[in-house]
């Protein structure tokens, strides 16, 4: 089965031998995803904004391999703490309110203290009505 390599840009995939996602067939994976914005800028200052712009970078790789957000079957979230629970939920439901993914969230802490959340995906991406690759 073919493997196709989905990158982001981030200097983060060459330093740590990893891409944003990972298609294979009809399934994509989307690596853990976190608010990185432009520049280096400050990410949102709540969890509603970083998971909004978590959801905007997986968007785009989701987009290169075909397909979208209505495409996620799984979501993991990890948060920072209790606290961001509320601004987490609010944007994944706005988000997949009617696609309602499974999702898994813990309490982490992660790699930059400005981060509240982030998230990765598994997708698949099938032809709309006949349950067939998209290939």
């Amino acid at each position: 089965m073919e493997r196709r390599s989905i990158f982001s840009g981030s200097p983060y995939e060459a330093i740590g031998g990893y891409c944003r996602a990972v298609l294979v067939g009809e399934r994509v994976f989307v690596a853990g995803t976190a608010p990185i914005m432009p520049d280096d800028a400050d990410p949102p200052a709540d969890a509603y904004g970083q998971t909004q712009r978590c959801l905007e970078i997986i968007a785009a790789a989701l987009s290169e391999a075909g397909g979208g957000l209505e495409h996620v079957v799984r979501t993991r979230a990890y948060i920072t703490g209790p606290e961001h629970f509320d601004g987490f939920a609010r944007a994944h439901g706005e988000t997949f309110r009617d696609v309602r993914p499974v999702n898994t969230t813990v309490v982490v802490q992660l790699l930059d203290p400005r981060w509240f959340v982030e998230l990765d995906v598994d997708a698949v991406i099938t032809s709309r009505g006949t349950g067939r690759s998209r290939t």
